[in-house]
């Protein structure tokens, strides 16, 4: 089964051109929920999941809904993460455990997390601290792409986080790989003119894929399907809902293919 949606759905930005201008803010879940499938959620990269908040927003949404929840950065940027760290991440996420809804825990690496001894015993940390957790790992560093690492992952149960991104020759290049049940890709546009140099931030994200662009993407994403139990893929491209306009585009593009693609989306925007 195949997940479609966006990284992140609380956007000022996206009323008007996602959400009605008379939808309240605390009704913008629902309201995507009936467009899309999954959500990846964003906040929990900047501070530790809310119980409390997470369980609201399982009650908010229906059954077969998935959602991907980003490792806090204490867990990813600060090589010192205690056990009470990561210990307090996973009460953070139990609601949606409990509520069969938390598809993958995604765990977004910097750039200076490049492959070596250390940063690869931190991988092994990273699951023994979280073993009841369904980990991915983004790698931003291409040092990472090499088959010694993909069976490492596999190893370890960690999945791959595929991206498409600017082809910059130290990032890592569009490539498709299944290394645990969870398949999963982040299509964060392909803006190489702000991605190093920007003066705000949604400006590296300021991207709208052509169809011909997606196209590109939908027998990897094939692929990964028929070698995972659930594959995601979210759209990061955000600003302006770019992400919602291409995330409908690439999931009617699978459905033509053949393939299975969860519950929408099923139109708006």
């Amino acid at each position: 089964m195949i997940y479609v949606g966006t990284s992140g759905y609380s956007y000022k930005d996206w009323v008007g051109c996602f959400y009605p201008e008379e939808l309240p803010a605390g009704r913008y879940l629902e309201f995507y929920a009936e467009r899309f499938p999954a959500v990846e959620v964003d906040y929990t990269y900047y501070r530790m999941p809310d119980p409390q908040t997470l369980a609201g927003m399982a009650r908010r949404t229906p059954p077969e809904f998935r959602f991907a929840v980003k490792a806090t950065s204490l867990l990813t940027h600060e090589p010192q993460a205690a056990e009470q760290d990561f210990a307090e991440y996973r009460r953070g996420v139990e609601p949606l455990q409990e509520a069969g809804k938390l598809a993958a825990v995604l765990a977004q690496f910097p750039y200076s997390f490049q492959n070596s001894e250390p940063h690869r015993a931190y991988l092994a940390h990273l699951r023994r601290s979280l073993p009841d957790l369904p980990l991915v790992v983004e790698f931003r560093h291409v040092s990472w792409i090499i088959e010694p690492i993909f069976a490492l992952l596999r190893e370890l149960q960690l999945g791959f986080c595929c991206v498409d991104q600017p082809r910059f020759s130290r990032l890592v290049p569009p490539v498709a790989v299944a290394t645990s049940e969870v398949g999963y890709v982040r299509f964060h546009g392909r803006n190489a003119e702000k991605w190093w140099t920007h003066a705000e931030s949604w400006q590296r994200y300021d991207y709208l894929y052509s169809e011909a662009e997606l196209s590109e993407w939908v027998g990897k994403v094939g692929g990964l399907a028929a070698a995972t139990g659930e594959t995601l893929v979210f759209f990061n491209n955000h600003y302006q809902a770019q992400a919602a306009r291409n995330a409908q585009t690439f999931a009617d593009l699978l459905a033509a293919e053949g393939l299975e693609v969860a519950g929408g989306p099923r139109g708006g925007g």
